[in-house]
């Protein structure tokens, strides 16, 4: 313990720029501070900091010691944080990025989340631009697709299939397709990703190997919403997850084709910060959806 209260006592003079500042942040007295960094000093056997009367800077030896030291004192003050939350409810702000239609998954199973915790206030931020989940501190992201930063830890939510679908109505116009070929003849509607800019591709099982389907872009969105919206309307046939038409297949709004040619699809992860532990608030979040999330048409 007597070595751990010097590393924290150096790690905050170097942070602070002084002893007047360590002792400020620690609660102690500036002597206290000089006596501990001086005793951790003796027992390392090295000189970590040059002293003067208004300066503080790291020698050599303390360079390396201190780049070591601060992630150390960080993990002990998480730590404690960590136990000290554990003792009460889980409370506080969460804000959550999801993608824009991720509040067809979330707004159903919320009632029963905010009944079950009362003290968490949840900041939802439904879009489909994709959110950096440190730089814009945000506490979780919901995302599709593999998870690609190191930073992040994950837990997957639950899987989903791509569909194609049309307005009863425009097949009775225009016919319904009998094989993926046969969408060169009708108006697609597709989307294109905010991240990339690429439309996303249609992928047909039978065809591995074969060249891509040139298919007419009848209209293109970068919204799911309006390119639901469109399909609804008649304009054409689009390719969308089958948690997000679900209702409209159930009611008769939507109708699907050729289920047996398509096999994409994909998953749904909940992303944190991975250099901390997740706190009770968050823990609650993340198993709560791991529970209750539904997907599937």
């Amino acid at each position: 313990m007597e070595s751990l209260s010097g590393l924290t006592a150096f790690v905050r003079a170097v942070e602070l720029g002084s002893f007047v500042g360590a002792a400020q942040r620690l609660r102690v007295s500036p002597s206290a501070i000089g006596k501990s960094v001086a005793r951790l000093e003796e027992s390392l056997g090295v000189r970590l900091l040059n002293r003067s009367t208004r300066h503080l800077s790291l020698t050599e030896a303390g360079e390396l010691f201190y780049a070591r030291g601060r992630r150390v004192v960080q993990e002990l003050e998480e730590a404690q944080t960590e136990l000290l939350a554990q003792r009460e409810a889980p409370q506080g702000r969460l804000r959550i990025s999801s993608p824009a239609l991720g509040y067809r998954m979330l707004v159903p199973i919320l009632p029963e989340f905010t009944r079950r915790y009362p003290r968490i206030e949840l900041d939802l931020d439904f879009s489909d631009r994709m959110v950096d989940v440190i730089a814009e501190r945000m506490d979780a992201v919901i995302r599709s697709g593999d998870v690609v930063d190191s930073r992040l830890k994950a837990r997957t939510l639950g899987s989903f299939r791509l569909v194609l679908v049309g307005a009863p109505a425009y097949f009775a116009e225009h016919g319904t397709p009998g094989t993926p070929e046969q969408l060169r003849n009708h108006a697609c509607l597709f989307y294109r990703f905010h991240s990339s800019g690429q439309v996303q591709p249609w992928t047909f099982e039978g065809r591995e190997g074969l060249p891509a389907l040139e298919l007419p872009g009848t209209l293109t969105f970068n919204n799911i919403e309006a390119l639901i919206g469109a399909a609804i309307s008649g304009l054409g046939i689009a390719y969308l997850p089958d948690f997000a038409v679900g209702q409209y297949l159930r009611d008769g709004q939507l109708q699907s084709i050729l289920d047996d040619r398509l096999m994409a699809g994909g998953t749904f992860s909940l992303l944190w910060p991975g250099s901390r532990q997740p706190l009770p608030k968050l823990r609650a979040f993340v198993d709560f959806l791991a529970e209750h999330l539904v997907l599937g048409p």
